[in-house]
C-alpha cells in the first residue's frame, strides 16, 4: 500500500455536550477557540474541566469543540488506571457500557453515567485521500513508524468522509511507546 499519514498524538480530552457546558460554565456559556485542530470546524477551546473517578482527580482537562451531541472522555490507559477506571477501547462516539466520571468546572459538577473511553486508534482521511490510499470508511488496517523504535500498529480503524483531513491518532500511551510524536509519518502496510 505505502501510503503515508501524518501523527497526532491525542491528549486526554473531553467534549461536551450543549447541556452539559452551560452545567460546566454558566448558562449561555460557548466554547472559546484557542486553537484550530487538523480536523475541520474541530478545535481546541480554553475551557478546562476537572476528572474525578473513584481513586483520584485529572485537574485542568482541555475541552476540545464544537459542543457534541453527548458527552465522551477521552483517556489514556495510564490516566484512567490512576484515577480508578478502567475503560473499553473504542470508536469515539460508541458510549455504550462505559463507566461514568464526574466533571467539575467553574460553574458545576456532571456526573456522567457513561462517557470514558480509550480512543482506538484511527485514521482520518478525507473521501478523495482513502481513495488514493485503496481504503474505506471502517477498514482496518495496519501501520508501521519510522524511527528508532519502530512497531506496527495492527487494526487501526479507518475514519473516510469529507469531514476529515488526512491524519493517524493514536494516544500518549501509544506514541511514547513507539517512540512518536506529533508531526511525524506513519505508512499504511496492510489492510485486514
Amino acid at each position: 500500500m505505502g501510503y503515508k499519514v501524518e501523527i497526532g498524538i491525542s491528549n486526554k480530552h473531553v467534549h461536551l455536550s450543549e447541556s452539559d457546558i452551560e452545567k460546566l460554565f454558566g448558562n449561555g456559556h460557548k466554547l472559546t477557540p484557542v486553537k484550530d485542530l487538523k480536523q475541520p470546524g474541530q478545535f481546541a477551546s480554553d475551557e478546562k474541566v476537572d476528572i474525578i473517578g473513584p481513586k483520584g482527580m485529572l485537574k485542568g482537562i482541555r475541552v476540545l469543540g464544537p459542543a457534541r451531541r453527548e458527552t465522551q472522555v477521552e483517556l489514556s490507559m495510564t490516566d484512567a488506571r490512576n484515577i480508578g477506571l478502567a475503560p473499553p477501547i473504542r470508536e469515539s462516539g460508541q458510549l455504550d457500557g462505559s463507566p461514568g466520571v464526574t466533571l467539575a468546572g467553574p460553574a458545576g459538577e456532571v456526573a456522567l453515567e457513561k462517557g470514558a473511553i480509550i480512543a482506538l486508534r484511527h485514521i482520518h482521511l478525507s473521501s478523495v485521500q482513502a481513495a488514493e490510499a485503496g481504503v474505506k470508511d471502517k477498514d482496518l488496517v495496519d501501520v508501521k513508524t519510522f524511527g528508532s523504535r519502530p512497531v506496527v500498529f495492527q487494526d487501526v480503524l479507518i475514519r473516510a468522509g469529507d469531514m476529515y483531513e488526512r491524519e493517524f491518532h493514536v494516544d500518549t500511551d501509544e506514541g511514547n511507546a513507539a517512540g512518536i510524536g506529533n508531526g511525524e509519518f506513519v505508512e499504511i502496510v496492510s489492510r485486514t
